[in-house]
């Protein structure tokens, strides 16, 4: 039996890829083809359609990297084809590869209407069901020349990745231009084929059901003659109507397919290219929702709707139509599928701030899930803040790409930091690409994890990360899996709808409690430093700008910035793209991104001056803004004071080499080597550095990870370590308070300014790498003489813990993690704190002494820089500047001060007269992370805050304004029916929090 089994089924597979297929399309003529050369940027349709193109040939080469070129191909449909089904089969030089990862089109008629995307899956257009005969058919191919990136093994540097070094050698070849007649009967059998030879692969060998469907197989092939398959095939799929008809087993897993084609907003190709990507996709979408009455198709990321709308308006009048009718479905209510790990608070609830009101806006619909399939791991803040957008489930799929640990769970609730619990499904498909083939269909009903209690998962369904979408394959292979005997039951439906059905039939799933970490693409959180310089810098400043405008509008009438503030926001996080931010894209899309950032930074900028100025009024007092969320100096938060008089800094020659810089806080030795081997806490009478070891230690490693060079960093980098501890020199600073270390190593050069002001409990560390190292990793060392067992680092709205050992599989995976300003240890009553203006990678190792006092060295180490070559060769070549501080004696809320002020330096104006903050709270634990205008324009004051310690507060909010009423509101600004009304006083408001709560008030003025 078994060697019937094998004859079968390779006898299936010749006489399908050799005699079936092929008799899909049995009579072709060709087509007159015409091309035109785009000479730059991708032009508008009009243009394309009205240039005079030259003719081609098919077989010869066309396409620079990048470059756009518009086919006309024309030609009639032969008169003997009348009642016949007409296609045309385009080519422009496809291969095996997945669609959206090289030459890509989009087929228009003469009046600029498109009609739908080419990739190698989808070849054909349309033209005639049934023909007429004697039609003139006249199509144009708006063509994308996209060079091939990707190629898996090996990972190859490649300077295609960036339009200004690619060159201009033509990349494809032009295959087949043909009109054809398309027998769908033949097409039918191949589907039916494909699906039976799929199952049987799946099922037991001595399984009943696998027997009976090899002999129905062998039927229909003995039912096929090979010279006449056309006028055979319909006697060959009768052969198999009965195995088609088994119903599955009452027990079948239940698939709930998702149309979908999850579309990088870059990567690969840059922005641009993109809007373009989605034009294609949402094309063969509409097509394919007005030709298959079940399916349905859900798109993600309001950002790619919005460019459809703009760039795209033939397009848009098609998806607003399919929308109406509940078929195409708006996913995920986020701005943009982005990472979660490192967008600050505010940007990640503007992510879903922007999001939904742009579905709310176009469609008045709202979306119940964060739809974030292959995004790079999930912060703990996360959860609270999907709730406090009013959505209240998550999908990934991500996660089961973890290297170490296998995700006990499919379907679970998720507890963030503050208790608030999400309903998650992780997809036992293991893909975001799914294609309804029998193998995926069966590995998702093992795989899944949660049998017994719950049968329900999601296949999110249609090629994806370059686009491309559902197939009409796939949906020909979902309904013959609709209901079949020895597979999963599929049904087309929308995500919202899964979410009922598996909630209802799982009310009570496992809870899982912290970070979703994904065991893989650590090192994203450091490739393309200056991508994340941007990010954080941009976050800091859309809050400075929004701050400090928001109390001018109110105190002077400034002219609230609404339009300026919404079009950054919406670049800014644009930018935090799970392959943007991440450092994982193409050259010339961080190229791209550092303009922008520099853009975003100078209109914000003037933004701030003018309302600072505004503010401040014309004199000569000194005065000094703080952005930040708590007092400095005697300036308050969110005010402008004139600054009080400095304390005194000393420095010393250090005996030995050196220098000591004092400041009655602190004593901080820096030793010949520009290495800082103590830093006394004088009011604690205690040492911060670990006995005989130095911090500020540099350390060099090589970095050349398995597979993925941007994104991953593999545990062994850490066998190999340099120290960099040989200084070219180590000087004092004039200024009397710093220490200025200059150091080379390979190619590079480093300069690093030491400083410690007066008054400050805080060793500033300003490092500049000119780095020109290749598949190098940078990292700053910090020795502690602390003992903890679990460290914390903060995260959006709060802070997380991390164990600092590894008893287990699952801490012992966390090698490099994220935070975002500040990382900290404590032992009861004293700690320390290590903050950054523009890091995220860390790691924290202990290690038990074995010589002196036996004591616990816990080391926390910055990752500052990498140098991988794929997929943008130049990786982070050049001069990069961070800021970090050693902030000894601090509790966790010294470290969230320190961490904010860091971020935010103060600003320096004269004036008329002090500046009184908008809204202030009272309670060092209450941090208020927005203060703006209502974006309805009605001049409302909405301030967002959140309980930052870890602790339950009981705080007062003060208002510099007169208050008529304050209503506590989601995240867009709506009221919370069921939120209790705050406690308002005259200009006060009482507020009490749990532990990380956040809290958004909407203030109406009086």
């Amino acid at each position: 039996m078994h060697d019937d089994r094998s004859l079968v089924e390779a006898r299936l597979k010749r006489v399908l890829d050799e005699r079936i297929r092929p008799a899909v399309y049995p009579e072709s003529v060709p087509l007159d083809v015409a091309v035109w050369h785009a000479p730059g940027e991708p032009v508008p349709v009009a243009e394309g359609l009205a240039a005079e193109p030259e003719p081609i040939a098919v077989g010869a080469r066309w396409g620079a990297p990048w470059g756009t070129s518009w086919f006309r191909v024309t030609g009639t449909v032969p008169e003997a084809w009348a009642g016949k089904t007409v296609e045309a089969l385009l080519d422009l030089g496809f291969d095996e590869n997945m669609p959206g990862f090289q030459c890509e089109g989009l087929v228009y008629r003469p009046d600029g209407t498109p009609v739908k995307g080419l990739n190698p899956r989808n070849q054909w257009v349309r033209i005639g069901a049934p023909a007429e005969g004697g039609e003139e058919v006249r199509l144009h191919i708006e063509a994308a020349s996209n060079p091939v990136i990707l190629d898996y093994h090996p990972f190859v540097p490649t300077r295609l990745g960036d339009k200004e070094t690619a060159g201009s050698a033509p990349q494809y070849t032009l295959t087949r231009m043909d009109l054809a007649v398309f027998d769908e009967t033949v097409w039918q059998l191949v589907i039916d084929l494909e699906v039976l030879g799929e199952l049987m692969a799946e099922l037991p060998a001595d399984a009943q059901r696998r027997w009976d469907v090899l002999r129905a197989v062998e039927r229909a092939l003995d039912a096929v003659d090979l010279q006449d398959v056309n006028g055979t095939a319909a006697a060959a799929r009768a052969e198999l109507t009965g195995v088609l008809a088994a119903p599955a087993v009452p027990s079948a897993h239940r698939i709930s397919a998702v149309g979908h084609a999850h579309i990088d907003s870059a990567w690969l190709w840059p922005l641009r290219e993109t809007v373009r990507k989605v034009a294609r996709t949402t094309s063969n979408m509409t097509a394919l929702l007005e030709d298959e009455p079940e399916f349905v198709f859900a798109m993600s990321q309001a950002q790619q709707w919005a460019w459809v709308r703009d760039h795209r308006p033939e397009v848009w009048a098609r998806v607003k139509k399919a929308v109406a009718e509940g078929r195409f479905v708006p996913a995920g209510g986020m701005w943009v599928e982005s990472d979660t790990n490192m967008p600050g608070s505010e940007a990640m609830a503007r992510q879903f701030v922007h999001g939904k009101r742009f579905f709310l806006d176009e469609f008045g619909i709202e979306n119940d899930e964060a739809w974030l399939p292959d995004t790079f791991g999930f912060a703990a803040g996360l959860p609270q803040i999907i709730k406090a957008a009013g959505s209240k489930y998550l999908l990934t799929q991500k996660i089961s790409w973890s290297q170490t640990n296998k995700f006990p769970h499919h379907t679970f609730r998720w507890e963030g930091i503050d208790g608030t619990r999400i309903f998650t499904h992780f997809p036992p498909v293991d893909t975001y690409n799914c294609s309804m083939r029998g193998s995926e269909l069966a590995h998702a009903e093992r795989n899944f994890k949660d049998k017994g209690v719950a049968r329900h998962s999601l296949a999110p369904t249609g090629w994806g990360d370059g686009g491309g979408g559902t197939t009409r394959e796939m949906i020909a292979k979902a309904a013959r899996v609709k209901n079949l005997e020895g597979s999963p039951t599929v049904v087309w439906e929308p995500p919202h709808a899964f979410f009922a059905k598996a909630e209802a039939e799982y009310p009570e799933p496992p809870v899982w409690v912290g970070e979703l970490y994904l065991e893989l693409h650590r090192a994203t959180l450091t490739s393309q430093a200056r991508t994340k310089q941007g990010n954080r810098r941009s976050e800091h400043l859309l809050r400075e700008a929004e701050l400090w405008a928001a109390t001018a509008a109110v105190r002077t009438g400034f002219p609230y910035p609404y339009e300026e503030l919404d079009r950054i926001w919406k670049t800014v996080l644009l930018h935090q793209f799970h392959d943007i931010l991440p450092g994982s894209s193409i050259a010339w899309v961080h190229r791209e991104a550092r303009a922008t950032y520099e853009r975003v930074a100078a209109e914000l900028t003037g933004i701030v001056e003018a309302a600072q100025r505004a503010l401040a009024g014309e004199g000569e007092v000194p005065l000094v803004f703080n952005a930040a969320p708590h007092p400095r100096c005697g300036i308050p938060a969110g005010g402008a004071a004139t600054p009080a008089a400095e304390g005194q800094t000393t420095r010393e020659d250090r005996p030995g080499g050196g220098h000591v810089l004092s400041n009655g806080h602190l004593r901080v030795e820096i030793d010949g080597r520009g290495l800082v081997v103590s830093v006394y806490d004088v009011e604690a009478d205690r040492e911060t550095l670990a006995p005989g070891q130095a911090a500020n230690l540099l350390q060099l490693h090589p970095d050349f990870p398995n597979m993925w060079d941007a994104w991953d960093v593999d545990k062994f980098y850490r066998n190999t370590v340099t120290d960099l501890t040989e200084a070219g020199a180590v000087t004092a600073g004039e200024d009397g308070r710093s220490v200025r270390v200059e150091r080379s190593f390979g190619s590079s050069t480093v300069t690093q300014v030491l400083s410690l002001a007066p008054g400050e409990r805080r060793l500033v560390i300003d490092t500049e790498v000119d780095w020109h190292e290749t598949e190098k990793f940078l990292k700053l060392a910090f020795p502690l003489d602390v003992h903890a067992e679990r460290y914390a680092s903060e995260t959006q709205f709060g802070h997380f813990h991390r164990p600092t050992h590894t008893n287990t599989s699952w801490e012992a995976a966390k090698f490099e993690a994220c935070n975002h300003r500040f990382v900290h240890l404590e032992e009861p009553g004293w700690g320390v704190a290590i903050v950054n203006d523009s890091t995220y990678g860390h790691d924290v190792t202990r290690t038990v002494r074995t010589e002196g006092d036996g004591g616990t060295t816990t080391t926390v180490r910055v990752s500052l820089l990498r140098a991988p070559r794929f997929p943008d060769p130049e990786t982070d070549q050049g001069v990069h500047r961070f800021r970090h501080a050693l902030v000894p004696g601090a509790g966790i809320g010294d470290a969230v001060r320190e961490g904010w002020r860091i971020n935010l330096p103060e600003r320096h104006l004269t004036g008329a007269a002090e500046v009184a903050p908008l809204v202030t709270a009272d309670h060092d634990a209450v941090v208020i992370t927005a203060v703006k205008l209502a974006d309805d324009g009605s001049g409302d004051v909405v301030v967002r805050f959140h309980e930052a310690h870890g602790g339950r507060a009981r705080a007062t909010l003060t208002t510099g304004f007169p208050l008529a009423a304050a209503t506590v509101t989601d995240l867009l600004e709506r009221p919370l029916a069921h939120a209790p009304a705050p406690a308002v006083d005259g200009d006060r408001i009482a507020v009490r929090l749990r532990p990380f709560e956040l809290v958004t008030l909407r203030l109406r003025r009086g």
